[in-house]
């Protein structure tokens, strides 16, 4: 909105320091102060009201150290980070973008599923929450807007550059076309573009269909990051500390993407207008910090799936918007570790309870942090260690930029 206002000014009026709002990363520094200070400021009068309504987490006796402390913590924290994304998104960024759009879409649509979820939890006092099977329709629900909208949506196009000889005293120069491909990067490699249309034999002659397989990948790719982020909002802090880091590699890979001198330098696929997710991204990160204020141990808030669900469809849908969800299995390490150690544990536990008779163990406690917990870690140390190893993960995946 302020956007549009200043512009205005600027073409009008000729106003002094209007012209700063045309800058990405003015808007995107505002962005990150305006949402860290919301999630700061207005993060006490959120957990006050969520106290005096009574809704407080239930914590099941996991026989976890410090565990059972935590019972009737406020939960559904996940509307401060809501409205500390949400806000100054509006304020500073293009709402008239397409990707803006989307990932406004996909914080409320997940935003929404988590908060059913949280309510039947909280006032149905039913401990199970929304049935598994309603969670994964939202998931794929959201998964069919972002991928047809990836590919009928007219304004979301990838640029092609080729080289020309125009004449004998320029020499060699670049030409482009902007055009609809549904193409993603391939990290580590110098021929990196990967077409969706190579998972179809050709003998099928179904390379217009393409665009199926790309969906049902986009359907995958959110539910999996969404439940991994879900899992993984276990102990204080250790969510929207991986979400907040994850969010700032995010933040420079869009912002190189829609950027036309860096992306040709670092050979990046260029995006045109996707620069612009880079505010997006910083007023995510603002609020994954701003919240951290309240979250980090000992937690005065939890975010519930009302934060941890939006947390993680948001990084899904930002990697896919710039072609870089082959990098998730890296950029979210942590996600996927989490995720993948509860399907070992129980695919292994129900494999053994049939074939002996008794379910076993590979991990003291799933996910991956509660085993940790077991074997005496303190959490504080866990988050602390996590984060680190999900720094190494995002500056792995940046280096991948020049790294082919």
């Amino acid at each position: 909105m302020l956007y549009y206002l200043f512009d205005y000014l600027d073409k009008h009026f000729n106003f002094p320091g209007a012209g700063l709002f045309q800058y990405i990363t003015f808007r995107a520094f505002a962005a990150v102060i305006t949402s860290l200070g919301i999630a700061a400021i207005w993060g006490k009068t959120v957990i006050n009201l969520l106290r005096k309504l009574q809704i407080g987490e239930a914590i099941r006796d996991l026989g976890l150290e410090g565990q059972m402390q935590k019972k009737g913590t406020p939960t559904m924290g996940g509307f401060i980070i809501l409205l500390s994304l949400i806000v100054p998104t509006l304020l500073f960024a293009k709402l008239d973008n397409i990707y803006i759009i989307l990932l406004l879409v996909t914080a409320v649509w997940l935003g929404a599923v988590g908060f059913i979820d949280d309510y039947i939890k909280v006032f149905k006092k039913n401990k199970e929450g929304l049935s598994g099977k309603f969670k994964i329709v939202g998931q794929i629900g959201l998964g069919l807007i972002v991928g047809l909208t990836m590919w009928f949506n007219d304004d979301i196009k990838v640029r092609f550059y080729e080289k020309a000889k125009i004449a004998s005293n320029i020499g060699e120069v670049h030409k482009f076309t902007d055009s609809k491909a549904l193409i993603s990067t391939v990290p580590f490699l110098k021929n990196n573009q990967f077409d969706y249309s190579y998972l179809i034999p050709d003998f099928l002659g179904l390379d217009e269909y393409t665009w199926v397989v790309y969906v049902i990948a986009v359907i995958f790719i959110i539910t999996a990051v969404s439940n991994g982020a879900n899992i993984t909002d276990g102990i204080d802090g250790l969510a929207a500390g991986t979400s907040m880091i994850i969010g700032i590699g995010l933040a420079i890979l869009a912002y190189v993407s829609g950027n036309k001198v860096f992306s040709q330098y670092l050979n990046v696929m260029f995006i045109p207008n996707s620069g612009e997710l880079a505010v997006f991204c910083a007023a995510f990160v603002g609020a994954c910090i701003g919240f951290l204020w309240y979250n980090s141990f000992p937690a005065q808030v939890f975010m519930g799936d009302t934060g941890s669900l939006m947390l993680g469809g948001v990084i899904a849908t930002l990697a896919i918007v710039i072609r870089k969800e082959l990098l998730i299995p890296v950029l979210c390490g942590i996600f996927l570790i989490e995720l993948v150690s509860v399907i070992i544990q129980v695919s292994y536990f129900k494999y053994t309870k049939k074939k002996f008779g008794e379910g076993r163990r590979i991990f003291l406690m799933s996910p991956l942090h509660h085993h940790f917990q077991k074997k005496g870690y303190h959490e504080a140390k866990l988050v602390t260690r996590f984060w680190i190893i999900c720094i190494l993960l995002v500056v792995v995946s940046l280096v991948t930029l020049k790294l082919r």
